[in-house]
């Protein structure tokens, strides 16, 4: 009887080291598998945040090596060019644009969109004829539709609205073609002949005109393509747009002042044709070159920015006189 209670306990205890044995068996592994599993989302969660910048970085090696020799003249331009020398603040204002709404842009869903692979496909086609035609402002205004067709392409079209503004003024980087750079100039130089001749008429100084050539009594001017003007317009346009931005105005009124930087700079360079008119027959005839001309170039400049940001102080006290009336 007592070797019968006895085998019964030793049965017993060894059922339950098996039942033990089996438990920690499987907790083992149930814990193994949890560790496995815990692993294999950690990964895919770091795949999910390093796959677009990985996307990111390959679309830009594509495009680095696509428009290497592209971006390179350009730039080029830009530095030997001072009638396109702004084009370096472009991308830096475009870039800071992005950067000011980063944690607007952050919250918006991406939604990307077949519609950006027939721009994307425009853009590439853009880029064929602009470098066989030896077309640089087609090859190089490829570059910012390809941006575009791939922003919709991979985040879709109400991202695209969202940097709308700082991908459109990436065109004022790019020189305008020479055959409508040709067109512009032209009327601006005997624009500005005109009104010049009229300011040294008012001076008391006697001139007389012929096309863009200005017969002063000691010397004669003659109002080069350089002189036209186009230089201080295109940068006072950016600068204009520029401030445009920062103003916190309804959109027309920031166009206005965007298309008010174009008389501005007109006139501005007329009197910058006066002034040398005024050195010429007064002063010094060599000092219509060199030094002095550069310099009055300077100061007109600044002039034409004093008359643009008092446009802006002005156009905002009348704005807020108006609301403090209603």
């Amino acid at each position: 009887m007592v070797d019968t209670e006895a085998s019964r306990a030793q049965l017993g205890t060894r059922g339950r080291q098996r039942v033990r044995a089996l438990l920690g068996a499987r907790v083992d592994k149930l814990w193994a598998l949890l560790g496995a599993r815990l692993e294999e989302s950690s990964s895919d969660v770091s795949a999910a945040t390093t796959a677009p910048w990985l996307q990111l970085a390959v679309v830009a090696l594509l495009i680095a090596g696509l428009y290497h020799a592209i971006l390179v003249a350009l730039v080029r331009q830009w530095a030997t060019d001072p009638d396109f020398s702004h084009g370096f603040f472009i991308p830096v204002f475009a870039a800071f644009v992005i950067w000011q709404n980063r944690r607007r842009l952050a919250r918006f869903r991406l939604q990307p969109s077949w519609f950006g692979l027939p721009i994307i496909a425009g853009a590439l086609f853009t880029l064929i004829v602009g470098v066989l035609g030896a077309e640089l402002f087609l090859s190089r205004s490829s570059l910012i539709l390809l941006l575009a067709g791939l922003i919709i392409f991979f985040a879709g079209w109400r991202f695209f609205g969202a940097v709308l503004f700082p991908w459109a003024i990436l065109f004022l980087m790019i020189p305008i073609p020479a055959v409508v750079y040709n067109q512009i100039t032209l009327p601006l130089q005997f624009f500005a002949s005109k009104f010049a001749t009229s300011l040294l008429v008012l001076a008391g100084v006697p001139v007389l005109r012929e096309g863009n050539v200005l017969h002063l009594p000691a010397l004669s001017l003659e109002v080069v393509q350089a002189c036209s003007g186009i230089r201080s317009l295109i940068s006072l346009v950016a600068l204009a747009i520029f401030v445009g931005y920062f103003w916190k105005a309804p959109v027309w009124e920031r166009l206005a002042l965007a298309f008010s930087a174009v008389p501005i700079a007109v006139v501005a360079n007329g009197l910058r044709i006066m002034v040398t008119g005024l050195l010429v027959q007064y002063w010094d005839p060599e000092k219509a070159e060199g030094f002095f001309h550069e310099f009055s170039g300077a100061v007109i400049f600044l002039l034409s920015v004093a008359m643009l940001i008092s446009l802006h102080q002005l156009t905002s006290l009348i704005i807020r006189w108006r609301g403090a009336a209603v």
